[in-house]
């Protein structure tokens, strides 16, 4: 019978993790770069009636 590999199981696990966090990572950084355009200036200045 085969000996089971736990070492290759956890790297492919780590290897699924970093992409993982690297693909949130660049859907955070590609709404940061969307958004800066459509957010208003708030300057703290009231509407005058």
């Amino acid at each position: 019978m085969a000996k089971v590999n736990y070492n290759f199981e956890k790297r492919q696990k780590e290897i699924a993790r970093k992409k993982k966090q690297d693909q949130k990572q660049a859907e955070k950084r590609a709404r940061k770069a969307t958004g800066e355009g459509e957010k208003p200036a708030d300057d703290g200045a009231t509407p005058a009636e």
